[in-house]
């Protein structure tokens, strides 16, 4: 998967359904970009489009169940990289450390 197909399975799993301009708009990417990712997401399964329930014209986008199922494995296998490197290739202090600075990144996250 590229970088912005994960992008936007992200966020149609963490902020639920939404119209392909909005996605567009929200990743900062042409409407003609954003069709190209989600044709890619829809054929493989891992979204599916349906009529927005308040405005049968309007065409929402949301994760499937094999979407969520992709970014759950994905985010399992980053997690096990994660942990291994950080107990191979760093002490018990800059462990520590690191954990220190988490709500200083969670901060700077919030803003971006």
């Amino acid at each position: 998967m590229t970088l912005s197909e994960v992008s936007v399975l992200a966020r149609l799993d963490r902020d639920g359904a939404d119209s392909p301009g909005a996605l567009a708009e929200l990743e900062r990417v042409r409407p003609q970009a954003m069709a190209s990712t989600l044709a890619a997401l829809e054929e493989r399964g891992l979204v599916a489009r349906r009529q927005d329930a308040r405005d049968g014209r309007r065409v929402l986008m949301e994760a499937t169940a094999a979407g969520r199922g992709v970014l759950a494995d994905r985010r399992s296998e980053s997690v096990r990289l994660l942990t291994g490197v950080l107990e191979e290739e760093f002490t018990a202090s800059e462990r520590r450390r690191l954990l220190a600075v988490l709500p200083l990144l969670d901060r700077l996250a919030e803003r971006l």
